[in-house]
C-alpha cells in the first residue's frame, strides 16, 4: 500500500514522521454532493486507527435518522470512541431543555461554543464539522475566532469542516480543500433524494 509520495522536498526541518503526524484542516466544500459522505469516510478511517472520533452537525435536525448517524453511533457503542451529536435545529426555532424556544442562531453559537471547549481539552483526535460552513457564512458565528481557534489547536487534532461557501478566512489556513463541483445529478431529472444516497 502506498504512503503517498509527495512532489516536493520540503525544507521544515521536520523529519518525515513529524510531517505526517502534523494536526490537519480539511474542508469539503462545493455545490456538488458528497461532502459529507467524503467527510464521514475519513471519520471511519480515524476510528479504525482507534481514535477519538467527534461528530458535530451544525444544520441537521436531531428528529433526522441519518444513515451516518445510525453508523457512526453504533460504532460508538463498540468502544466508545465515538461521539455524535446533531446540534442544529433544522429549522428557524426549536425547543430548548426548558421549554423556550431558542432561535437557530443562538443554536448554532451554543453548538460552536461547546466544539471550541472541546478542542481546547482535546476530547477528540479527530473532528467532523458537519455543515458548519453555513452558521459562519450566515455571521451567526464569527470567522475570526474559528480560525484562531483551529489555527492555535493543541495537540494533535484533525479537523474536518463540510459545507457550501466556506468562508475565505478558513479556506486560507486549510491545509486541504477539495470543492464539490456537481456534473449531474438525478434532482435534474426530478427524482427526490432516497434513503442510503442521501441519508
Amino acid at each position: 500500500m502506498t504512503r503517498g509520495r509527495t512532489t516536493v522536498d520540503p525544507d521544515d526541518g521536520l523529519t518525515t514522521k513529524e510531517r505526517r503526524n502534523r494536526p490537519l484542516l480539511l474542508v469539503y466544500t462545493g455545490d456538488g454532493k458528497g461532502k459529507t459522505s467524503a467527510a464521514v469516510g475519513t471519520a471511519l478511517r480515524s476510528w479504525a486507527q482507534g481514535w477519538s472520533v467527534g461528530v458535530y452537525q451544525f444544520v441537521k435536525s436531531a428528529s433526522w435518522t441519518t444513515g451516518e448517524y445510525q453508523a457512526l453511533t453504533r460504532l460508538g457503542e463498540l468502544d466508545g470512541n465515538v461521539t455524535f451529536e446533531r446540534m442544529g435545529t433544522g429549522c428557524t426555532w426549536m425547543r430548548s431543555a426548558h421549554g423556550g424556544e431558542v432561535s437557530a442562531e443562538d443554536a448554532a453559537k451554543a453548538a460552536w461554543a461547546h466544539v471550541r471547549q472541546g478542542i481546547a481539552e482535546e476530547r477528540h483526535r479527530f473532528w467532523l464539522l458537519d455543515e458548519f460552513t453555513y452558521p459562519m457564512a450566515w455571521g451567526w458565528v464569527d470567522v475570526d475566532e474559528v480560525a484562531a481557534t483551529l489555527r492555535d489547536r493543541p495537540g494533535i487534532q484533525h479537523v474536518v469542516i463540510t459545507g457550501r461557501r466556506c468562508p475565505q478566512p478558513i479556506l486560507d489556513l486549510a491545509d486541504l480543500v477539495t470543492e464539490m463541483t456537481k456534473v449531474k445529478h438525478p434532482f435534474d431529472k426530478g427524482q427526490k433524494g432516497q434513503a442510503g444516497i442521501e441519508w
